[in-house]
């Protein structure tokens, strides 16, 4: 498996050859984004679900539905800082 991984990795990355790499930096910071956005979304379909039941139960419960929900959507900030960091 491990060995797959680094066929792709060079096949991805060119290494050793004196072309560009398949993969711009600028696109590969778009895809790290788009795949944090696409993983937090996922998440956050059902820790909605979940919350908006909690609350429909029990109103005081609206604070901690409310974390639970944003909480995913620090991936994606943090994605973005990666970004720009790189």
């Amino acid at each position: 498996m491990i060995e797959t991984i680094a066929l792709l990795v060079n096949a991805v990355l060119q290494e050793g050859t004196a072309s560009a790499p398949a993969l711009p930096p600028t696109a590969g910071a778009a895809l790290a984004v788009g795949l944090a956005a696409l993983g937090s979304g996922y998440a956050e379909r059902g820790i909605g679900a979940a919350a908006v039941g909690a609350i429909a139960e029990d109103e005081s419960m609206f604070g901690r539905g409310l974390i639970l929900t944003v909480l995913p959507e620090t991936l994606v900030i943090l994605a973005l800082v990666v970004v720009f960091v790189v």
